[in-house]
This record gives structure tokens, sequence and C-alpha cells, in this order.
């Protein structure tokens, strides 16, 4: 019975995963653009999404977190279509989740959206 249930708790643990997410404001890239928005100037315009993902496999292989962050903005600030407008992306958001299965794989990802403003 004790080599059973010991099968069975190496069996159930080879085949679970687990994921974390967390969205939080942060500022992992400091920006140095300060826009006061107290007066009606402006409108929302639209709201840009970029993402980026690394693969781990023993804990080797894809980006470093920093890295991902950049990439996801950046892929972020191009599908904004800021160029030749007097526009602005505000309330930045990033969110990174992390899923796995035991210490052999990891695949992390980032998210980071904003909303874009038009200035009148």
């Amino acid at each position: 019975m004790k080599r059973l249930s010991m099968l069975l708790i190496v069996v159930s643990m080879c085949f679970t995963s687990c994921a974390a997410h967390y969205g939080l404001p942060q500022n992992y890239n400091q920006n140095t653009t300060e826009v006061v928005l107290t007066e009606n100037n402006f409108k929302v315009v639209n709201i840009a999404k970029g993402e980026a993902s690394a693969t781990y496999i023993f804990g080797i292989g894809g980006l470093a977190k920093n890295g991902l962050v950049a990439e996801a903005k950046a892929k972020m600030l191009q599908s904004a279509g800021m160029e030749g407008a007097s526009r602005t992306v505000i309330n930045e958001l990033v969110e990174v989740k992390t899923s796995g299965f035991l210490f052999f794989f990891n695949k992390y990802k980032v998210i980071v959206s904003g909303q874009i403003i038009e200035f009148l």
C-alpha cells in the first residue's frame, strides 16, 4: 500500500503545473517624459498593447525579465502609431504571467498596455 501511495504521489507531481499572474503599474523602464493632464485639451484615441514571451528549459533560454519588458514595450509603441501626431501613451500597465512544469519547463509572458491620448 505504501508503494502504491508513493507511486501515485510521484505520478501526480509529474503531471502538475502551476501558473502565476500579476499585473501592477510598475515602471521597469524609467521614462523622463512628464505629461500634465489638468486641462481638457486631450482625447483618448486608442489602447495599445505589446507582448513578449520566453521559454526556459531547465532554467536555460529566453531573455532576462527586463529584456522581455523592453521588447513588449517596443511592440506596444510600434502598434500605437504615434508618428506625425501630438500623441503620447499614458497609464502604462506591465503584466507578467509565469507558468511552468516543476523545475523543468517555465514560460514567462509579459504584456505591456497603455492608453494613447492625442492633444487637441
